[in-house]
């Protein structure tokens, strides 16, 4: 049986929508990128729930444990948007990196309002040929997908190449890598790019 992970909640009860985050396969609810979203969104009046997927549980309480498998981040992830105590309908399922790509497998069965994903993992480091695409091909919910131009997990060039279903919206972040960060020289900063990522997410969950 999937235990019913602990939410972490920001923004006010009364909002419209619901956003679910998921973290990413290397850090926590907690982490400063994750903690920040939350914030930055329920800031653009979203009500937001953070989780623990149970490898990451674990992982707090002291035992070291690498990602539990898709079919058991899919059912935490499921059991915590149960959770939630929102309907489907009126919640955005979203997550980074690796919780950004559960969010995308479950959304159509959930029948989630719409899915953000911060930094998605299209295939690992230096092997662009092991692609996690299938299923994007014919995804039906409502995607945008923030992503870094120069991210080794997925960059502006592969991406636009890959055929993605119409339901998915890909918005690109000038020179940045995987965690939305440009380069000194690029002009760019960190802050300003998490603040537009943040921005669009909030009305596309919203629209």
């Amino acid at each position: 049986m999937t235990p019913v992970p602990e939410l972490l909640w920001d923004g006010p009860e009364s909002a419209r929508r619901t956003v679910l985050l998921a973290h990413g396969a290397g850090a926590g609810r907690t982490s400063e990128f994750l903690a920040r979203v939350a914030t930055g969104l329920a800031g653009h009046g979203l009500r937001t729930a953070r989780f623990d997927f149970p490898y990451m549980a674990a992982r707090a309480a002291g035992e070291r444990r690498g990602p539990d498998p898709a079919l058991v981040l899919l059912a935490s992830l499921r059991s915590a948007a149960v959770a939630t105590g929102v309907a489907p309908a009126d919640l955005v399922l979203a997550g980074k990196s690796m919780g950004g790509r559960m969010a995308t497998m479950l959304a159509d069965d959930l029948g989630a309002a719409a899915v953000v994903v911060f930094g998605y993992p299209f295939h690992p480091p230096r092997q662009p040929a092991q692609l996690r695409t299938a299923h994007l091909q014919t995804l039906r919910t409502r995607t945008l997908i923030l992503q870094g131009e120069r991210d080794p997990f997925g960059t502006r060039a592969q991406v636009e190449g890959y055929g993605l279903a119409p339901a998915i919206t890909v918005q690109w972040l000038a020179d940045a890598d995987h965690s939305l960060a440009p380069r000194a020289r690029s002009g760019h900063t960190a802050a300003a790019h998490l603040a537009t990522a943040i921005a669009a997410a909030a009305a596309f969950a919203l629209a």
